[in-house]
Order: structure tokens, then sequence, then C-alpha cells
């Protein structure tokens, strides 16, 4: 059965897993909480089945990375390690290296899963370490792997023969069953105010302009000329004259010509003032509260050893 990357096989798995996602982790001994490595990535089935933790050795071994069945492995959400059951980082070191560059097969994995096999029916530790094994098998899926697996029963058997043509994992849930029972997640939630703004209009202001009339009054001074006829009697009145000087015409006329000013009233525009309109923004603090509920943890267990992380 073919075996691909979680993120090649679904590219929204985190939204499956609702946000669980063990890449990244760091891989720990069950026992003795011995840091082995990290999690580099994870590698389903056809149907989306976890199959196994690729488990990166970097930064101990420089690149070598292993492969770990994930029913070998418990997952602690809460503190964000993934726990490698019966596995030290020496006994990791005795694993088959996994080589992504080459194609995952069948005589591969089974390299792979004879260390465990041979782990659960030898008595002493072989090369590859001393793995226990698990209870009756709980199917891994994308859908279940939100919650961690582990084995915790020890049984020794006699590994099965199987078959090339006709292998399934299901046959092996030692190394392939999730076993949700003593391994569970329990998800504390609480409640929060999210304060937030909206933007509605309140009004509008119309800004515009008219014409209005009124009527003006101005002075304009203007000039009018008039004639006075003034008679007056000269100083030497009733002096003779000589008869040369005596010249009677008729129709002598003198002309004066006489001009006033009359208003000349126009109109014209000009600028009386200018008017800006913008806008400002006044800053207030509005206070608003609400009820919120909050979970907490209740551990019923008298007299029974808990700890809790």
């Amino acid at each position: 059965m073919a075996l691909y990357r979680i993120a090649d096989f679904d590219k929204n798995y985190r939204d499956t897993l609702q946000g669980d996602d063990v890449k990244g982790m760091g891989i720990y001994a069950d026992a003795s909480d011995e840091k082995i490595g990290t999690v580099g990535d994870v590698l389903v089935d056809e149907e989306g089945h976890f199959r196994y933790l690729i488990v990166d050795l970097g930064f101990w071994i420089f690149g070598k990375k292993v492969l770990l069945p994930v029913g070998r492995s418990r997952i602690d959400y809460n503190a964000g390690r993934v726990y490698a059951v019966g596995m030290t980082r020496e006994q990791a070191d005795n694993l088959p290296e996994y080589n992504e560059r080459e194609t995952l097969d069948y005589d591969y994995e089974e390299r792979v899963r004879g260390v465990y096999r041979n782990s659960i029916n030898s008595p002493q530790p072989l090369a590859a370490g001393a793995l226990v094994d698990t209870p009756l098998p709980v199917e891994a899926s994308l859908v279940d792997a939100a919650v961690a697996p582990n084995t915790t029963a020890q049984t020794t058997h006699k590994t099965p023969a199987y078959n090339r043509d006709e292998y399934a994992y299901e046959q092996e849930p030692s190394l392939y069953g999730l076993n949700d029972q003593d391994h569970q997640t329990l998800r504390l939630y609480e409640e929060r105010l999210i304060a937030g703004k909206t933007r509605q209009k309140t009004g509008e202001v119309t800004i515009g302009k008219h014409v209005e009339t009124t009527t003006t009054r101005v002075s304009v001074p203007v000039e009018k000329e008039r004639v006075i006829v003034e008679r007056v009697t000269p100083q030497d009145a009733g002096k003779a004259v000589t008869s040369g000087e005596a010249n009677f015409r008729e129709g002598e006329v003198a002309h004066m010509e006489i001009y006033e000013e009359t208003p000349d009233i126009r109109k014209e525009t000009v600028v009386r003032e200018e008017v800006r309109v913008r806008k400002v923004v006044d800053q207030e603090t509005v206070e608003a509260q609400d009820t919120i509920r909050r979970e907490q943890l209740d551990v019923n267990s008298p007299n029974l050893p808990v700890e809790e992380r």
C-alpha cells in the first residue's frame, strides 16, 4: 500500500485535525524523558490513516531520519510532545535509516517492522531496542489522530508470517493501532470578549449656496453748470465816448456751453469670502461589559496518585 506525506495527501489537513499538528513536536523517550528527535513529517496510507512518524535525529546524528510506527507513539498535545514508547536514543540510532528520495516499498517497511517485532518476541533487548507491545487496535486516521495514541500492556507472542500481496496494517495493531482509551485530550474552553467597531452613517451635512437680492444705495456727487447773467454799473458810467468808440450793432450774440454730470451706475462681481469644508474625527472610549464563562478542570481521583503537568 502506497504511503504519502500528510501534506501531499491533504493540503488542508490542519483543518481536518482542527489545528492539532504533530509536525515539529519534539520526540522523547517514554521511560527516561530523554529527547530523541523531532517529528519531521507524517506518513499516511491511501485512506488517510496515520502509519508512521518521520523522526529527524539530525540534532545529534547529522542527517539521519528513521520511522516510528504510530502505534509506538504517545502524543501529548498539551505539552507539545510525542513520546516514543519503549525506545531510547541509542535504540533509535540502530533503526533502518529512512531516505525520502528512495521509494518506500514493502521490503523497507519489513525491515522496520522486523526491528519492532523482534523486540516483542525477544525476552532480551535487541540491538534496535526493546519495545513494548500494545493492546487491541483502534484505527488510526486523520479524524481520530487528535486523540493521542499509546501502548501500555506488555505481551509476548509469536510473530506470524505475512504475505507481501495480502499484508494490511490492521494485521499489526501493536504497530499501527491508536489507543484512545488511555490517552485522551480534554480541552478546556473559556469565553472572552472581542472588542470591535462598526462604522455606520449617523447623518449627512449638505453645504450649498443660494442668491439673495437686496437693494443697495450709493451716493455719487455730480456737477451741473448754469449761466448767471449779472448786470453791473461800470465805474465810467455816464462818461461820454467818442463817435468811433460807439459801435451799435444789432443781433450780436454771445455763446456759452453748459455741461452737467449724470451718475453712471453699473455692477461688478467680486470675491466676498471663501468657505472651506472639512471633517475632523473626535475620539472617545466606550466601555462595555458582559458575562463570560470559563471551564475549569475537575479531577476526581480519591486516594489515587494523579500527577498534573
